[in-house]
C-alpha cells in the first residue's frame, strides 16, 4: 500500500503487506504517524520523526496500556475531573549534524516510509542536506519488540555523500511532555507527568524517570546508543547532557564519504504497574544492559510476528486484503499477549492517540467476536478487566437507586464513570451537556460478551469463576431499571440513551434520556434470559454458592423470567422504532441539507449551531435497532420478538433497515461496519459498498480529520470479522459451528483458520461452489459442524466438504 503526494489518500495499492508513504505532507503528517505506529500490547510508539518535537505537524506519543492519570480542569466556569491515558516521555528524539552544521531538525530533502505488516518493522529512508550543501542519506529501522515488550529500538544508518569528516550525534530521553495532541481537549490540564530523577551512567546508559501528578504511576525508561561501522565498533568521544527531565548525549565520530555510519539506540521503559519487578528504574536500567545487537531484536521480534501471522491467517482474493491485515495488525499492536497480565481493556482508539482520553467504551462488542476465535485468551483478559470492575459497577446502580451492576459508559483505571460532563460545539463554539453517560446498554454489551465467548470456547471454569457473575449482576440491574406501565401492561425501561448518540432528550421535555430504546430492551430481554440459561448450565455445587452470595432466591428468578417476555417494544409504519415516541419526530429536509452541507457526518453540531436540535428529527448518527441485526441472524431477532410478544416477520428486517439506512448519516466508524453486516441478507452489492467504506475509513481518513487522534479499533476489527463471520455465514450455537456463507460477488475465495474449543488447527475454505472444513491431527474431541440446516461431526486429522 503506497501512498504519496501525487496518490489521493487512501488509495490502495498492490502490495498487501507494506503500507509506505512518498514525500513529506505536513498535512498528513499525523494520520501517518498513526497508521505507521509500532507497538506490542504493552505500549505503542506514534511513527514521527526522531528528530520531530511536538509542533502541530509532529506528535512523537508513546502509550503504555492501563497507564492513566487523573487531573481537574474548569470548564466553561464548572469544575471537572478526567482521567486520562498518559502521552509518555519521548524515547525517540535523535539527531545528527556534521561538524560546524546545524542540528538535522527535518524535514529531509526526499524521504519515503514503509511499514513492514509481516514483520512489524517502520522503515524510513531519506536525503538530508544541509545549509552548506552537505548530502547525507538516512535510513532508519524502528521496532516495539514483540518478543522483549519493555524493549524500543532505533537503528540509524547515516551515509555521507559528498563529504567527510566529523559527524555528531544527538540522543535524548525527553520528559518534558503533554498531552496536546487533540486539539478539542487543549482547554484542559494537559501535564500530567513531572520529574522525578534524570542521569547518566559511567557505561553511557541515559536514564529519565517521571511521576504521575495525580496517581502513585511511576515511568522509568533507559537507553543505550552505540555507533559501528559494519559491526565494529566505532570510538566515539561522548558528552552528557542531564537537567530536569531532560537526559542526552552527544556521540563525536569520524565518517568517510561513502562509508556508512550506525547509530543503535535501544530503550527499556517500566511502571509501577508492571508485575514481577522491583523498582522501574532499577528494572529498566537493568534490561537495557541486557539488551542483544539491533539486528537480533529484529529477529526475535520477527520470529513473534510470524506466529501471530500463522495464527491470524485470512486469506481473500480481493484488492483490500492489505488494509485487512494493516487492520489486523494495529489490534494486535493494541493487545497482544503482553496485556493479559496489565488488567486493562481495549481502547476505543487503540493506544495510537488521545483521542476519547484512551478511554474503554463498548468497543470490544466488535473485537472480541474477532478474538473468541483467534485468541481466545486475549478475549478472556478483556473479560476480567470488567470482572475486576464488578464492584465499581454494583456501586454504580446503588447510587442510581438501583441493584445489579451498572457498568461505565466509558470505563479507565478503576471502572467508574469517566463520561465528560460537557462537550465542545466547534461549530458554535459552546460547551453543551454531555449526556452519553445514560448509555447502559453498555452493560449488555459485556453480557453479550460473556456468552459468546463461553459458546465459542465451552469453559465452564471460566464461566462459573468470571462470566456468570456478571451475567446474573447484569440481568439483576435491568430488571431493577424496568417499571411496570399498567396502561400498557409491559415493562418500561426509562431515560437510556442507545448506540444513535444524536437523540439524547425529546424535544418535548426537559428530562434527559428516551424510554424504550428498541436496542436497549430487546437486548436486556436477551440478557435475562441468557442469565437464567447459566442458572441452569452452572454445576450445582456452584450454582447455590453463586445464588447465595448475590442473594438471589427463586422469586427473583421467576420475576426475570416474566419480565424478559414483557418489556415493550415500541413500533411504527410497520418498522421497529428506534425509541418510544420516534414517530411523533419531524422528518428533515434532507435534500435541503446535503445541498448546503456536503459533510452531514455531525448533524448534530450543524443543527445546534443553528439554534436548532436533532433531537427534533428523524435522523440517526450511526446503526440503533439495526444493532440486533448486527448481533444476532434474522432468525434470533425474530426469535426474540416474538418471545416477547411482538410482530415479527420475514419482512421485517428489510423493511426496518430501509427506514433507518435514508435516515442515517453514518457519523461513526463503527456504522458502516454494522450496515455491511446487516445488507448483507438483503442487498450485498449495497453491503460491499460500506465494508470497503469501512475497510479505508483510517487510511482516508473519513471521520473529519481525526485517525491523526488514534486508531477506530472497533472499526478496524470489525471489517475483519466481516470476512472471518459474516460473509462466511459463521455461528457458534447449540455446540456447533454453523456456516452458510454469502461471499460477495468481488471476492471467489477465502480462507482462514480458527481455534474453537480447544483445536488450534481449524481451516476453513470458502469459494463459490464449496466449503471445506478440515481439522489438524491433535487428540481433542471431535466438533460438529454445521452448513445450512444440517450438521456432520469431523474428527481430528479429518476435512469434509460442504457444496454450496
Amino acid at each position: 500500500m503506497r501512498h504519496g503526494r501525487t496518490r489521493p489518500q487512501g488509495s490502495i495499492p498492490s502490495d498487501p503487506w507494506h503500507l509506505g508513504y512518498e514525500g513529506f505532507d505536513p498535512a498528513a503528517e499525523g494520520i501517518r504517524e498513526v497508521l505507521c505506529a509500532v507497538g506490542n500490547g504493552y505500549l505503542v510508539s506514534r511513527a514521527a520523526a526522531p528528530e520531530s518535537r511536538a509542533d502541530g505537524v509532529h506528535y512523537p506519543g508513546t502509550y503504555l496500556a492501563g497507564c492513566y492519570d487523573r487531573a481537574i480542569s474548569v470548564v466553561a466556569g464548572r469544575t471537572v475531573d478526567n482521567e486520562d491515558l498518559i502521552n509518555c516521555p519521548n524515547w525517540l528524539p535523535l539527531t545528527f549534524r556534521p561538524l560546524d552544521g546545524t542540528w538535522f531538525t527535518g524535514p529531509a530533502a526526499t524521504e519515503q516510509l514503509e511499514l513492514d505488516l509481516r514483520r512489524g518493522v517502520l522503515t524510513r529512508r531519506a536525503l538530508v542536506v544541509d545549509e552548506q550543501g552537505r548530502r547525507t542519506r538516512l535510513t532508519q529501522r524502528r521496532i516495539a519488540s514483540q518478543a522483549q515488550p519493555h524493549l524500543l529500538a532505533l537503528e540509524t544508518e547515516l551515509v555521507p555523500e559528498n563529504w567527510s569528516g566529523r559527524l555528531e550525534v544527538r540522543s535524548a530521553l525527553d520528559g518534558d511532555v503533554s498531552n496536546t495532541g487533540v486539539a478539542r481537549y487543549r482547554g484542559l490540564t494537559s501535564r500530567h507527568l513531572v520529574p522525578d530523577g534524570q542521569g547518566a551512567d559511567p557505561d553511557g546508559t541515559l536514564w529519565l524517570q517521571v511521576a504521575a501528578t495525580g496517581s502513585p504511576l511511576r515511568i522509568a525508561l533507559a537507553a543505550r546508543t552505540r555507533a559501528h561501522q559494519a559491526g565494529t565498533p566505532l570510538p566515539a568521544a561522548r558528552t552528557d547532557e542531564v537537567r530536569e527531565g531532560l537526559a542526552a548525549q552527544v556521540l563525536v565520530l569520524e565518517a568517510q564519504q561513502g562509508s556508512p555510519v550506525t547509530v543503535e539506540k535501544t530503550v527499556a521503559v517500566h511502571t509501577s504497574r508492571d508485575p514481577a519487578i522491583g523498582a522501574p528504574l532499577r528494572a529498566a536500567r537493568t534490561l537495557v544492559t541486557q539488551a542483544p545487537d539491533f539486528d537480533r531484536l529484529v529477529r526475535d521480534h520477527a520470529l513473534r510476528w510470524t506466529e501471530l501471522w500463522r495464527r491470524c491467517r485470512i486469506d481473500a482474493d480481493f484488492d483490500g486484503i492489505g488494509a485487512v491485515r494493516l487492520h489486523l495488525f494495529h489490534l494486535l499492536q493494541t493487545y497482544s499477549e503482553h496485556s493479559v497480565d496489565l488488567d486493562v481493556g481495549i481502547p476505543a482508539r487503540g493506544l495510537h492517540g488521545e483521542a476519547y482520553r484512551g478511554h474503554v467504551f463498548w468497543d470490544e462488542l466488535f473485537v472480541l467476536q474477532l478474538l473468541n476465535v483467534r485468541f481466545p485468551e486475549l478475549a478472556r483478559a478483556v473479560l476480567r478487566y470488567r470482572h475486576r470492575r464488578l464492584d465499581t459497577a454494583r456501586q454504580a446502580a446503588r447510587a442510581a437507586g438501583l441493584r445489579g451492576a451498572m457498568y461505565p459508559w466509558q470505563s479507565a483505571s478503576d471502572g467508574r464513570e469517566e463520561s465528560q460532563q460537557l462537550h465542545l460545539n466547534p461549530l458554535s463554539g459552546r460547551w453543551l451537556p454531555d449526556r452519553t453517560h445514560l448509555q447502559h446498554h453498555v452493560g449488555s454489551a459485556v453480557a453479550y460478551n460473556v456468552w459468546q465467548h463461553y459458546q465459542a470456547t465451552g469453559d465452564t471454569d471460566f464461566l462459573a469463576t468470571t462470566g456468570a457473575e456478571m451475567l446474573l449482576e447484569i440481568a439483576r440491574f435491568w430488571s431493577s431499571a424496568a417499571t411496570w406501565d399498567p396502561a400498557r401492561e409491559r415493562y418500561s425501561i426509562r431515560g437510556v440513551l442507545g448506540p444513535d448518540e444524536y437523540h439524547d432528550a425529546y424535544p418535548w421535555s426537559d428530562r434527559p434520556g428516551l424510554d424504550d430504546n428498541t436496542y436497549t430492551n430487546v437486548l436486556a430481554s436477551w440478557v435475562i434470559a441468557r442469565a437464567l440459561d447459566t442458572v441452569d448450565v452452572l454445576p450445582g455445587y456452584r450454582r447455590d454458592e453463586l445464588l447465595e452470595r448475590l442473594g438471589l432466591d427463586q422469586g427473583e428468578l421467576d420475576r426475570w423470567q416474566e419480565l424478559s417476555r414483557r418489556l415493550h417494544v415500541p413500533f411504527h409504519d410497520g418498522v421497529l422504532s428506534q425509541f418510544d415516541g420516534y414517530e411523533r419526530l419531524a422528518e428533515l429536509d434532507w435534500a435541503a441539507y446535503r445541498r448546503r452541507y456536503p459533510d452531514l457526518r455531525r448533524l448534530d453540531r450543524i443543527l445546534e449551531a443553528e439554534g436548532d436540535t436533532v433531537n427534533r428529527y428523524k435522523a440517526s448518527k450511526q446503526a440503533d435497532v439495526l444493532m440486533l441485526f448486527y448481533l444476532f441472524s434474522a432468525r434470533e431477532v425474530r426469535d426474540l420478538l416474538r418471545r416477547l410478544g411482538c410482530p415479527a416477520g420475514h419482512e421485517l428486517l428489510r423493511r426496518t433497515t430501509d427506514h433507518y439506512l435514508r435516515r442515517t448519516v453514518h457519523g461513526s466508524t463503527l456504522s458502516a461496519v454494522v450496515h455491511a453486516w446487516v445488507l448483507t441478507r438483503t442487498d450485498r452489492r449495497a453491503s460491499w459498498r460500506y465494508f470497503r467504506d469501512a475497510l479505508d475509513g483510517d487510511l482516508r481518513d473519513v471521520q473529519g480529520g481525526t485517525t491523526a487522534e488514534g486508531i477506530h479499533l472497533g472499526a478496524m476489527a470489525g471489517t475483519v470479522d466481516l470476512l472471518q463471520r459474516c460473509y462466511t455465514g459463521l455461528e457458534i450455537r447449540e455446540d456447533t459451528l454453523w456456516l452458510d456463507p454469502r461471499l460477495p460477488s468481488a471476492i471467489g475465495r477465502m480462507e482462514l483458520d480458527l481455534r474453537y474449543r480447544g483445536h488450534w488447527g481449524i481451516a476453513l475454505s470458502v469459494d463459490r461452489s464449496t466449503v471445506t472444513v478440515s481439522l489438524r491431527e491433535s487428540r481433542q474431541d471431535p466438533i460438529r459442524v454445521g452448513f445450512r440446516g444440517s450438521a456432520t461431526t469431523i474428527r481430528p486429522g479429518e476435512a469434509h466438504r460442504f457444496t454450496v
